[in-house]
């Protein structure tokens, strides 16, 4: 069988030598042609990603490809003779058919091949692939998750370290391509949910694919210099009751519980769902900071230093609750909410000393409550027409978030300085859109979109601090858009063009006691084009070309100017007079077929407007006291490289590797000073799967990350080990998994400064410990009914939100 072990189909091994017994029956003329459309035979929609096979007479592996989106395949450059082509899908029986090209007839269409279900082998396969493969599409970069990730972390988060291009800081926070302007979409939908905190949420089980458009259409909401980080789940449409649940357990210092449950029941046109995660632990972090006076030659005195002892103790429970209704062939309703419940009880230990002064040290106990409830109710009607494709959908959003913080930072040894925050927050969301698809042609699609956004926020702090004053500040935005875009497929070349525009405005206003109201407004109208090109070489080798505009609109917490959080000698606050920051982009890749994997490479390069950084300055009321804040610097370029391989070298042995190397001038007023700052950052990644039996694997995971120079912050270089083993039970239906992560204690966060004065520190969150996990599949898993395509891949995404 041809089919390599990866659940949405198969890329075949290709071999271009000929036998000598096909040799008589094949000409040197290469003008032969195959083409064709692929479909599900019960629910008449296309297959993508099906593999086609293309043999001599001999059975030898000459050619061959995938379906697309549309379940189309396209076959150029053979040799008149006789040929044997196989279709082959998991979970379908495979298609075989002998053909001849010849002078008279070198265009073999096979028109529109229906491939039936396989209902035997349904309750055998295993749809998570064994190993990870990354695929180079016109828009994106997918990676299809093997069980090579999922064993190697418990969460979402746990696994993005191992994708190309990625970063997840000690915080949780992630980053694309060293920046960490990235938006976080779920099945094509943004949600409310602190992303640190989501990724946290979603068991790596859960987890089909992982998108990475670094440059996305105009159909996408511009938001993210970095792009779109989509995660595409795993659907289960099966006939009858469904199911998956895992269990997790990690064990650092403190330990952390994980559990998920995944329900599904089908039943005529109904099909009911429900998901539950739990999140219910602790988590350390110990920072250091030594600020120094000025220095004088080489010699650097210590002002202070600061130590910093972290606990954080969560619980989360995220709920989702739906169902889709089939009205009939053309007509699907769908209705869903989700519902997340988190608490945490955050304590920081503060004591700073100050060596060779006469000064008295100064402790600081912080203890803070949070109480978060997230709320999203989403409506979406699909209707489609009569032609395949050809299609409208139009959705609505509702979303709602509450945050009560209660803060109380106490000075053991003056007690005149403690004081109480209390802090309310509230967020009102509403999403409207429309999308529409047409094929005009076989080879032409066009798509059409608009979109209104309502986001309202209040944010209400009192105090008892004689430092600080209680504070009102309210930010109201809306965004009306629009979007075009049109693509067109020929022999070897595809192309996509398209616009979005798009009206900003914003209405804010903040408040401090007994003071007037400070207004904000602010209105922008920006049009944000995208293109994309791709030739197809040959049947290994593809070239992709894309450009894009997008925005970084800056975020709550850098505009609020309601101070976040303070230490003895720290106080973070955001900026109202914050402006959107402007990205064009420019990327070009190359997807090479390997016989025994895939390679791919690219370079970008991105001219940002009016960049939006952190700054810190000393505050002027204090000179012992600095201020974290956030500001427009000037414009600056960045540009990077980026390579990653997926291969088997053995039956035993596979692996993915990545390098990122990007380079970026930054500019900026620091300190009152004048500043920039070349910097060239690197990162390095495999990982390794060893399968010892059918039933037995063993992973090993490592990671590097340069140093980095920032125009305030130099961080030094990071990287860290991980190991892990995989066991199979229950005829495949269970999996049990143990992992031990940062064997060498080395993952460690450290800096330097020397602005606004000099400094340096570390922070060293738990990270070594290790992970053990348990999942298990019930349920029935031979009557899939619904197509691939709309449910599936889900990958009809108009806006983002499709």
């Amino acid at each position: 069988m041809i089919l390599a072990s990866i659940g949405i189909g198969a890329r075949p091994t290709l071999n271009d030598h000929q036998s000598s017994a096909n040799r008589t029956t094949i000409s040197t003329e290469n003008i032969g042609k195959i083409q064709g459309t692929v479909i599900d035979q019960n629910l008449n929609q296309p297959l993508p990603y099906v593999t086609i096979v293309v043999e001599n007479m001999a059975g030898e592996i000459l050619t061959g490809g995938i379906t697309d989106d549309l379940g189309t395949f396209n076959i150029n450059s053979l040799k008149l003779g006789n040929y044997t082509v196989k279709i082959q899908y998991i979970g379908y029986k495979p298609y075989v058919n002998e053909i001849e090209v010849t002078k008279e007839n070198p265009s073999i269409n096979l028109g529109t091949i229906a491939l039936e279900e396989d209902i035997a082998s349904l309750d055998e396969v295993v749809v998570v692939a064994e190993r990870s493969t990354i695929v180079q599409k016109i828009d994106r970069k997918v990676i299809n998750v093997g069980k090579d990730l999922t064993t190697t972390g418990a969460s979402a988060s746990e696994i993005m370290n191992n994708i190309p291009s990625v970063n997840i800081d000690q915080d949780g926070n992630i980053s694309l391509r060293g920046n960490p302007n990235v938006r976080i979409l779920v099945d094509g939908k943004p949600t409310n949910i602190d992303a640190a905190q989501l990724l946290k949420q979603i068991p790596s089980t859960s987890i089909k694919q992982i998108e990475l458009i670094t440059n996305p259409s105009a159909k996408y909401n511009p938001e993210g210099m970095s792009g779109i980080i989509n995660i595409i789940l795993h659907k289960n449409m099966n006939d009858g009751f469904n199911g998956d649940i895992t269990l997790g357990l990690t064990k650092y210092n403190n330990a952390q519980f994980n559990t998920s449950v995944n329900l599904n029941y089908r039943t005529g046109k109904f099909n009911f769902y429900t998901n539950y995660g739990a999140r219910v632990g602790k988590q350390a972090n110990l920072g250091k900071i030594n600020r120094f006076d000025n220095p004088s030659t080489t010699d650097y005195n210590e002002r202070s230093t600061e130590n910093i002892d972290m606990l954080n103790s969560y619980k989360s429970h995220l709920m989702k609750f739906g169902f889709d209704y089939f009205i009939n062939d053309f007509n699907t309703l769908s209705v869903y909410t989700n519902q997340n419940i988190y608490n945490d009880k955050f304590q920081a230990l503060l004591r700073i000393d100050y060596p060779g002064q006469d000064r008295e040290s100064l402790s600081q106990n912080v203890f803070v409550k949070n109480e978060n409830d997230n709320a999203s109710y989403n409506l979406a009607y699909k209707h489609k027409f009569k032609n395949e494709g050809h299609e409208i959908q139009l959705e609505g959003d509702y979303n709602t978030f509450e945050n009560d913080e209660v803060a109380n930072a106490i000075y053991p040894d003056f007690s005149d300085l403690s004081y109480t925050d209390l802090v309310f927050n509230e967020r009102e969301n509403i999403t409207l859109n429309i999308d529409y698809t047409n094929p005009i042609s076989e080879n032409a699609k066009l798509e059409l979109g608009l979109e209104a956004r309502i986001q309202n926020t209040k944010n209400n702090f009192d105090t008892n601090s004689l430092s600080f004053t209680d504070a009102r500040f309210f930010y109201d935005r809306e965004i009306f858009s629009g979007y075009a875009t049109f693509g067109q497929n020929f022999e070897k070349w595809s192309y996509q063009i398209g616009a979005r525009i798009e009206n900003y405005t914003v209405d804010a206003g903040f408040t401090e006691s007994n003071e007037d109201e400070v207004p904000f407004e602010d209105e922008i109208l920006s049009v944000y084009p995208s293109g994309f090109i791709s030739y197809n070489i040959n049947e290994k080798n593809t070239l992709q070309m894309s450009l894009s505009r997008r925005v970084d609109r800056p975020g709550i917490n850098q505009i609020n100017p309601i101070r976040e959080f303070s230490t003895p000698q720290i106080s973070q606050i955001g900026n109202q007079e914050l402006v959107p920051q402007f990205t064009n982009s420019v990327e070009l890749n190359y997807t090479k077929q390997l016989e025994k994997g895939s390679i791919t490479g690219g370079v970008f390069y991105r001219m940002i407007q009016d960049e939006i950084n952190q700054n810190i300055s000393i505050d002027p009321e204090d000179p012992t006291r600095i201020i974290l804040s956030y500001t427009n610097f000037e414009d600056n370029n960045a540009y990077g490289v980026e390579v990653s391989a997926s291969y088997k070298p053995t039956k035993w042995w596979s692996f993915n590797a990545s390098f990122d190397l990007f380079q970026q001038t930054m500019k900026g007023v620091v300190a009152n000073e004048q500043t920039e700052v070349d910097n060239t950052s690197y990162t390095f990644r495999v990982n390794n799967s060893f399968k010892a039996t059918k039933d037995l694997t063993f992973q090993a995971f490592g990671f590097y990350r340069g140093p980095y120079n920032g125009l305030q912050f130099n961080s030094k270089e990071f990287y860290f080990v991980n190991a892990g083993v995989r066991y199979n039970v229950m005829q495949g239906q269970a999996t049990i998994s143990f992992n031990y992560n940062d064997l060498l204690n080395t993952r460690k966060f450290q800096f330097d400064t020397d602005k606004p004065m000099p400094a340096s520190g570390q922070f060293n969150p738990e990270s070594q410990g290790w992970n053990v996990g348990l999942s298990y599949r019930f349920g029935g898993a031979k009557n899939r009914t619904m197509a691939r395509k709309q449910r599936d891949n889900n990958e009809a995404q108009g806006g983002g939100l499709f």
